[in-house]
């Protein structure tokens, strides 16, 4: 069945489950209007940021929550590292195309000092400094995040010309108390910690999504109470089973998704691992 067909089964403007959904329509996550305020007042400032927390729990979707409530600002610059394990090379190789600037590896000083002429010119012109969003950042080279620190630090530190957002899992934070990136450690002004969610987070989620979706009568509220404990306070387990039930549903040209469906998938997979 391909999902054009299931979205007409079941009226839905796209697959609620699915990580390709519509920005506008991602779910927003308890306390991340503080986090979203605090960054707005950092991007002002220039420094370091961190959201971090075990897998599963919707880091790279807080982030482009993020972008979308940056857009407005109008004038800031906010460029996506793709490739954070890079080397030192590739690392000024992808820091030039993200901010507009011909550099050559080869001259490591020049790259450096070009960097920091654009970033300057920027927040000159706009009062922002430059946003810089490194996704999976747990996987970026030493070297590399040093080399991030000492690029934006300017005036004996008293001043940064970069915003940088670093985003990963657990491993981050204790990279950050080892001895060669303690230095960076200590300049992350916010943080955002992510933790499993609770039953009624995850249940404001799910009708979120059916309803931003376009059917909000999708499932039945005795199927999203049990999805919801079922999850563990997981994003990603909450949407893997719900897919899963999506797509056998649509098999079965079922109305609507209910617990009897749940039992019954999941009574025939014995030992499933989500």
């Amino acid at each position: 069945m391909n999902n054009k067909t299931l979205l007409n089964l079941f009226g839905l403007k796209w697959n609620p489950f699915s990580p390709n959904i519509p920005a506008e329509a991602l779910w927003r996550p308890p306390a991340i209007d503080s986090f979203f305020f605090r960054i707005e007042n950092l991007v002002k400032e220039g420094g370091f940021a961190l959201i971090c927390g075990e897998p599963g729990l919707g880091k790279s979707k807080n982030l482009q929550l993020l972008v979308n409530r940056l857009a407005p600002m109008g004038d800031v610059i906010v460029a996506v590292m793709e490739r954070p394990q890079s080397s030192l090379t590739d690392f000024y190789r992808e820091m030039g195309d993200l901010f507009e600037i011909n550099l050559s590896p080869a001259n490591r000083y020049g790259g450096f000092k070009s960097l920091r002429i654009r970033w300057h010119e920027h927040f000159k012109n706009t009062l922002l400094k430059p946003v810089l969003l490194v996704d999976e950042a747990q996987e970026m080279a030493t070297p590399c995040l040093n080399e991030l620190r000492l690029l934006g630090s300017a005036n004996f530190d008293s001043e940064c010309l970069l915003t940088t957002i670093l985003c990963g899992d657990n491993r981050l934070p204790e990279r950050f108390r080892a001895l060669p990136l303690v230095s960076l450690g200590s300049r992350i002004q916010v943080r955002r910690q992510l933790e499993p969610y609770t039953k009624n987070d995850l249940l404001d989620y799910l009708r979120h999504a059916v309803e931003s979706a376009g059917a909000p009568a999708l499932m039945t509220k005795e199927l999203m109470q049990t999805l919801a404990e079922h999850a563990g306070g997981y994003l990603r387990v909450l949407n893997s089973m719900s897919n899963d039930l999506l797509v056998e549903g649509a098999q079965r040209e079922i109305a609507q998704l209910d617990e009897k469906l749940f039992l019954e998938l999941y009574a025939r997979t014995p030992n499933r691992k989500n």
